[in-house]
């Protein structure tokens, strides 16, 4: 490790300063930097200045610790701490941002895109090319080029001239003059002095270029106030025609700051409303409860077999819509219902010739579970999804639309936007619902420079509205098993929470008491558990009976045991829903559960049985005279065929006009023969308003019963990742000391002999009969050897080792690298030198 009383001269040295829990923290903020495990910590300095990795740190920068990154980008590089302070406070200070200075400063240096002491900051090149000022890049700070890169191809008698304008003594070259012109535009009482003297329109016109963009338009022969600027270097022409601020002018006009403004708090997530928590929790509880019938009623649709699925892949908007109309829900909703049993593993294609979306055998488990488990897995499946129904109607990249079930609907940050929305909701007091403005601008100032910007706000407000569909926020507040599902724990009493000695900082500019990043998967499943425990008091009990009515309905005044559920789902058509369900008996009801083999002695004994109110007179009647008509005309094939020993039955549907699409002609008194299907001959007669029944070949009725049709077994899609996964604990040590082996084999002292020095990362070469005898000295003597290896995969590495035992082609070692005792074959051993020192 370096020395800490030297500064370091680069990143690499200043990562080698680190102890162990910082580079672990440096890896958890930028997980990028570990795939794969860098060899050193020099690969992991040379890592971590890449482009692709300095945007992705960027993106993820707060607000104010992104303006800290720009200052500096536009400071002297080196920059003293002091210079960077004055760039973000400007010359009247500001005691907010000072105070928050080093925090935003703590994180750059955390993330490896600042390095070195408070008198020497530098930040990484690339970071500083993405940042700094450009006439290609303009920056966010509105500032332009310095006076030395405006005047770059300034002819050397064109900056005389400015000089001598400006006042100032001539000089014998450019660089000089440069120099002296800079001097003056940062000395804040000469330029005071030489602005105060210019006319009111020069002064206008710098005030308009001030804030940004730097750049102007000026005419050939400009007017005599733009001509004054000019000359006095003032306004320094870049191309024919345009004209820029240069930047230690504008700082002086600014007042010394770099940003108009900087936020160095994020801005108060507000309450729009207070609720008690119990109303919360029971708004929440109730929308829990209406999600699971949802879900039920969605998967109980298609569990015949759902929809078909299209040639690219989703559901066709045709069906869509007639989901949203079996549901009563609109199409987005609807969208919502369908992607978040599938992202649950309840849905799924069947992968037939003729594909279908039907629901999984997993389905058949979740509903034996109690109804707060049930919720619980959707809720746990919506918070780690990336599939994002809010896209579907939309557009992808190629002009096609979305469909829900389809291809494109991943998006990477859905996850990590939901538990963020959650977690600031988290930090409200119980039962106050936050306004959505609120939200989106305090989602803004965490990561103001992500290029899908406009995307994190609608994920937000479709975070809101889902978490309300689903019973996680009742009334807009986060519920007691929301916050347990977050792994939250409930905030104290509003005021205020000592951050220091004699520091206090307002609630709402605290972060929020809940967990600041997603949980793992065996703490979510913890949480999810918790979160069921708090809501099953919650949910409605199941009931075991309906109230019937003389209008032939029944009333289930709230759920219904899942027996009594389906028997009555069979039996009544529901009317419809709402806090009670009315389920209404019709000739084609019965008939079905008289299809299903129910005779009419079992239907009377279990509408006894389950009803609070008489069984009426009139529902009676109805059953009798269904059962009574009920097989008297039995349907066969033969293509097909019907037979009633009623021939005037018969003569009836012969003669009926309905039936010539039927195409029918009697075979005997008995029996008509069809050229129509039995399934189409069955639909036919009863439509006609018949009551046939399909019998089999020996000539038995058959029962139909509802054909649950279940896909193969189907694992939920698995998250697409917004970029590498957060590293856990012990891959983050496992890793650190991979890159600690590895640097301490590349930064050992070697003695180079006559052999000239080789450069970093190159490995030692010597022949087999050197590498032997010096392994073999080295064992007698106990001193350690800097060895070259390549593994059996063709991996290349650098190892420090104390041989032990050299024989049969191995070396037998204490490698210090690996801190452990190593058998290496000496044939993979590419060469050896011996150490300079201990």
């Amino acid at each position: 490790m370096s020395n800490p009383a030297v500064p370091p001269r680069s990143l690499a040295e200043a990562l080698r300063a680190r102890d162990d829990d910082s580079l672990a923290a440096l890896l958890r903020a930028r997980p990028d930097l570990i795939t794969p495990v860098p060899t050193d910590l020099t690969q992991l300095a040379t890592r971590a200045g890449t482009r692709a990795s300095v945007v992705r740190a960027l993106e993820r920068l707060d607000l104010f610790a992104l303006r800290t990154a720009e200052a500096l980008a536009v400071a002297a590089d080196p920059a003293p701490y002091a210079e960077l302070e004055r760039l973000l406070t400007g010359d009247a200070g500001d005691a907010a941002v000072s105070a928050a200075l080093p925090r935003s400063l703590g994180t750059l240096r955390e993330q490896a895109l600042v390095w070195g002491d408070d008198d020497r900051l530098r930040l990484v090149r690339t970071a500083r090319e993405l940042l700094a000022p450009s006439p290609q890049h303009p920056s966010p700070t509105g500032l332009g080029p310095t006076v030395q890169e405006a005047t770059a191809g300034m002819s050397p008698g064109r900056v005389q001239e400015i000089v001598t304008a400006a006042g100032l003594g001539s000089t014998h070259d450019a660089v000089s003059a440069v120099a002296s012109l800079t001097a003056l535009f940062t000395d804040r009482k000469r330029m005071a002095a030489l602005l105060a003297d210019l006319p009111e329109e020069s002064r206008a016109v710098l005030s308009r270029l001030v804030w940004g963009p730097p750049y102007g338009q000026v005419t050939s022969e400009p007017a005599a106030h733009l001509r004054r600027l000019l000359d006095l270097g003032l306004l320094v022409p870049t191309a024919p025609g345009t004209v820029v601020l240069p930047r230690e002018v504008a700082l002086h006009l600014r007042g010394g700051r770099a940003h108009r403004e900087v936020e160095p708090l994020p801005p108060a997530v507000e309450a729009a409303a207070t609720h008690r928590p119990q109303v919360v929790d029971a708004t929440a509880a109730g929308q829990a409860y209406t999600a699971l019938a949802t879900v039920e009623e969605l998967l109980k649709d298609w569990d015949e077999g759902g929809p078909a699925v299209l040639r690219a892949g989703g559901l066709s908007v045709r069906d869509l819509k007639r989901t949203a109309v079996a549901l009563d829900v609109s199409e987005p909703v609807a969208a919502f219902w369908v992607e978040l049993a599938y992202a649950a593993g309840l849905l799924a294609s069947d992968g037939e010739a003729d594909e279908r979306y039907a629901a999984t055998p997993a389905h058949d488990e979740w509903l034996e579970q109690p109804p707060a488990r049930r919720w619980a897995r959707l809720a746990e499946a919506w918070l780690t999804a990336t599939r994002t129904s809010g896209l579907v109607g939309g557009r992808d990249a190629k002009d096609r639309t979305l469909s829900a079930l389809g291809p494109g609907l991943d998006r990477g940050a859905a996850p990590e936007v939901r538990h963020r929305v959650l977690t600031l909701l988290a930090g409200l007091p119980e039962g106050a619902s936050p306004s959505a403005e609120s939200v989106l601008a305090r989602l803004r100032w965490e990561r103001p420079q992500r290029r899908e910007e406009d995307l994190r706000s609608r994920l937000a407000e479709w975070t809101l509205k889902e978490a309300e569909l689903l019973g996680v926020t009742g009334r807009g507040a986060l519920s007691g098993h929301g916050r347990a599902l977050l792994g939250a724990t409930a905030p104290k009493t509003p005021g205020t929470v000592p951050q220091g000695p004699g520091d206090k900082l307002p609630v709402h500019h605290r972060p929020a008491p809940a967990v600041a990043e997603p949980l793992s998967p065996a703490e979510q499943a913890t949480a999810s558990a918790a979160a069921a425990r708090l809501l099953a008091p919650l949910l409605p009990e199941p009931l075991d009976h309906v109230l019937l009515q003389a209008d032939l309905t029944a009333v289930a005044p709230g759920p219904l045991r899942r027996p009594l559920a389906e028997v009555l789902d069979v039996l009544a058509d529901v009317e419809s829903k709402g806090g009670a369900t009315v389920y209404r008996f019709t000739p084609g009801s019965v008939r079905r559960a008289l299809d299903a083999g129910q005779s009419a002695s079992d239907l009377h004994a279990f509408l006894a049985a389950h009803s609070r109110t008489p069984v009426p007179q009139p529902l009676t009647y109805l059953i009798d005279d269904v059962a009574r008509r009920h097989g008297h005309l039995r349907v066969g094939a033969a293509s097909s065929y019907v037979r009633c020993d009623d021939d005037a039955l018969l003569n009836e549907i012969l003669a009926d006009k309905r039936a010539a699409g039927l195409r029918l002609r009697r075979l005997a008194p008995t029996v008509l023969a069809a050229q129509a299907d039995p399934a189409s001959l069955l639909e036919g007669l009863r439509a006609m308003g018949f009551a046939p029944a399909a019998e089999s070949a020996e000539g038995d009725v058959l029962i139909t019963r509802a054909h649950a049709h279940r896909t193969p077994p189907r694992s939920a899609p698995e998250p697409v990742p917004d970029g590498p996964p957060v590293p856990d604990a012990t891959l983050l040590a496992a890793a650190i000391r991979a890159v600690r082996a590895g640097d301490l084999a590349s930064t050992t002292p070697r003695k180079q002999g006559d052999r000239p020095p080789l450069s970093t990362g190159e490995l030692p070469r010597t022949g087999a009969a050197e590498t032997l005898a010096t392994m073999q000295a080295a064992v007698l003597t106990g001193e350690a050897l800097w060895i070259g290896y390549v593994n059996a995969e063709g991996a290349a590495s650098q190892r420090v080792i104390a041989p032990v035992r050299v024989e049969g082609g191995f070396v037998t070692a204490y490698d210090h690298t690996a801190d452990e005792v190593r058998t290496y074959p000496l044939h993979r051993i590419t060469g050896v030198a011996e150490l300079a020192g201990d």
